[in-house]
């Protein structure tokens, strides 16, 4: 989980910044449902590497909680419908990591950054 400190994130006082997580798959039941099942029959073909550093099988990973509540950002999760509609200016490859000042949103870690966290 160092990808923050590579960012320069570990600054203080950014409490009105605010991070936005955004998955590769899709908001509800029937989504979280079939992804649950793609990552546990199939996980190297699994399109959002976000869900496999964030959470394991039986919910969020106790390390990625940990890190989350020493960051000195708020943070936003997102799934990639629901960032569609509120932010649908903001279009690249997901999975991603945006940084939210005011009305502006920076990319901090792209696709691939966080594809080749996988294991780290």
């Amino acid at each position: 989980m160092l990808f923050m400190r590579f960012y320069g994130m570990e600054e203080t006082g950014h409490e009105k910044d605010i991070l936005v997580f955004v998955y590769n798959a899709d908001s509800g039941v029937f989504s979280e449902l079939k992804d649950y099942v793609h990552k546990a029959v199939s996980p190297s073909t699994y399109d959002c590497p976000l869900c496999a550093l964030t959470y394991g099988s039986t919910g969020m990973k106790k390390e990625w909680n940990t890190f989350l509540k020493e960051l000195d950002f708020r943070v936003e999760f997102l799934h990639r419908d629901e960032m569609a509609k509120k932010y649908p200016a903001v279009g690249v490859p997901l999975p991603a990591v945006f940084k939210k000042s005011g009305s502006s949103m920076n990319l901090v870690v792209n696709a691939g950054e966080i594809g080749g966290m996988q294991g780290s």
